[in-house]
This record gives structure tokens, C-alpha cells and sequence, in this order.
């Protein structure tokens, strides 16, 4: 690691902690040539995600773009900012793992709706409605449908 006061090569590692959420790894160091002491930061290096839109268009995947739609459908739900950060972490971490390098934005809303489902019934039909373009009330209706319980489940009320 090169010093930025003396730009010499030699350093030793002073203190080391986890940081940004253990995704990366702080560590304080001091020059061996001039005693200047500076910090270093060593993430993983990923291989960027890219995201075939229905346009034919591709782009980069976005982060910051997928918590803005999230925070969108979610204003005024229980779901708190953390909630949105974490299933954004979950799904950004689940198209990392996978061997794909491209994925359409169909297959991303998908992802992103299962989860919501389970969260926010009113989150959820509101990111539906803007990813899956409703026409009109008809297009919510059917969407509605879906969380019906089955007949032979009693609904519950909170």
C-alpha cells in the first residue's frame, strides 16, 4: 500500500475491524518511512450485474434505483427504511451469488414482489402496479384476488 504523504510501499497494519456492514475491512496503517499514519478500506470485487430492460436497453444494475422504487410503494406502510435496505442487500447478494451476469428487469420485479408479498400486502400492490404497468381496476382487482385465502381457510382479521 503506497503512503500518501511519502508515496513509499512499505507499511504495517496497526488495527483491523469490519466495516459497511462486514462487507468490508477498515484497517488503520502506518508508513514505515515517514511514521504517517492513514486508513485503508478492502472490499470484495464484484463483477457488475447487468439488467436487460423490456426496451431491449441494457443497464448496470442500480441500487440506489430499486430503493427508490421501494421507498415509493412502501410511504405510509409499517415497512421502516432498514426493511427496504436489507431486501435490497438480500436480492442484490442472491443475483451476485448466481452464475448469471444478466438478468431481465421482468425476472428482477418478480424477485422483488416475492418479497414484498410476504411484508406489505399494500407495498406489494403498489410496486405491482407501476412494474407490471396497470391499465386500470381491473388489473388491480386480479392482483387483489391473489390474496385470498383458499376456501377452505378461514381468513383472519387483525
Amino acid at each position: 500500500m503506497q503512503c500518501p504523504s511519502c508515496q513509499n510501499t512499505d507499511s504495517r497494519v496497526l488495527e483491523s475491524r469490519a466495516a459497511d456492514a462486514g462487507r468490508s475491512v477498515r484497517r488503520r496503517r502506518e508508513c514505515l518511512n515517514c511514521d504517517f499514519r492513514f486508513t485503508t478500506y478492502e472490499r470484495v470485487e464484484t463483477v457488475p450485474i447487468m439488467v436487460l430492460k423490456r426496451d431491449g436497453n441494457r443497464e448496470i444494475f442500480n441500487r440506489s434505483k430499486l430503493i427508490t422504487g421501494l421507498t415509493r410503494a412502501c410511504e405510509k406502510t409499517s415497512l421502516k427504511t432498514s426493511q427496504i435496505n436489507m431486501m435490497v442487500d438480500e436480492l442484490e447478494l442472491q443475483l451476485q451469488q448466481g452464475n448469471v451476469r444478466e438478468v431481465n428487469s421482468s425476472e428482477l420485479g418478480e424477485l422483488v414482489l416475492n418479497q414484498l408479498r410476504n411484508l406489505n400486502e399494500v407495498a406489494y400492490v403498489r410496486f405491482a402496479s407501476v412494474y407490471r404497468q396497470f391499465h386500470g381496476i381491473n388489473d388491480f382487482v386480479a392482483t387483489l384476488e391473489t390474496f385470498k385465502p383458499d376456501k377452505g381457510q378461514l381468513a383472519t382479521v387483525g
